[in-house]
């Protein structure tokens, strides 16, 4: 493994989505990351897991090329951050958050909410767009269970049909990386179900991009997703294989109590001893 100004950089880069090495993010005193070492590869599909303020968010904006890291290197997609035009690398990475989802303009068409994603706007204005980018918005609408909602107003959606708008933004440039920062969030038993379907419909299609997931609960983990990562107070508490990382006694340890993890098929279920 070679390095470059005191950090490791692994000779297989071409093959990794995203590598941090030795990362730290501070803000003021506090360190929202320390020590973070982690790589993600071309097929995988990784959950990222850990109690409020553990660092997921922090984490999945440095995978976004959205913020810097203090200390240590961060590869996206081959690029290390720093070094990279950042605006052209997003256009690489489909992301969706909260934060997205509060800056969209609640007049706008569902279907302009995706296809304005080829221009890396939100609120379509004078941007040419042809048949080829509607077909392909209205495609990504269906496929996520909401093409009747095209020429709907964002604003009169549901919190669920919200979240699949902006995923369907998120897939709309054929991204290489897929992040989703808490796409459940907020969601009914419904429209969580509804919703973890379509993303292990996703998750277990080998043309589909590399993809990130962050969440609090194991029972929104999608079937298809292979990898899982722990976080605790910004630090690692395990990473790797899902059957290897998604145990109870990980699961204690992150979220300070001591829980049980239960699985039932493909699915996961956690409750306190």
């Amino acid at each position: 493994m070679a390095r470059v100004n005191d950090v490791a950089v692994p000779e297989n880069l071409a093959d990794l989505v995203i590598h941090m090495a030795g990362v730290e993010v501070r803000r003021a005193d506090t360190k929202l990351l320390a020590d973070l070492d982690w790589a993600v590869e071309l097929d995988e599909r990784w959950v990222v897991l850990g109690p409020n303020g553990a660092g997921k968010t922090t984490l999945l904006k440095l995978a976004a090329a959205e913020m810097h890291p203090t200390t240590g290197a961060v590869h996206v997609l081959g690029e290390r951050l720093g070094r990279v035009d950042v605006f052209d690398l997003r256009t690489r990475i489909g992301f969706t958050s909260a934060a997205v989802n509060g800056r969209v303009p609640a007049d706008e068409k569902v279907r302009d909410v995706v296809v304005s994603a080829g221009y890396a706007v939100l609120g379509r204005w004078r941007e040419d767009y042809d048949e080829l980018d509607t077909e392909r918005a209205d495609e990504l609408l269906a496929a996520l269970g909401i093409a009747h909602l095209g020429d709907r107003s964002y604003g009169t959606l549901s919190e669920g049909e919200r979240k699949r708008t902006l995923i369907a933004r998120s897939l709309m440039t054929d991204p290489e990386l897929l992040l989703l920062d808490e796409p459940a969030a907020g969601l009914d038993l419904g429209g969580r179900e509804d919703l973890v379907a379509r993303l292990s419909e996703l998750a277990l299609d080998p043309d589909a991009p590399a993809m990130t997931l962050v969440t609090h609960h194991v029972e929104e983990i999608p079937p298809g997703f292979t990898h899982a990562l722990v976080l605790s107070e910004g630090r690692v508490v395990a990473a790797g294989l899902m059957d290897d990382v998604l145990t109870s006694e990980n699961l204690s340890t992150a979220f300070g109590q001591d829980l049980v993890l239960q699985r039932s098929g493909d699915r996961y279920f956690a409750h306190r001893r």
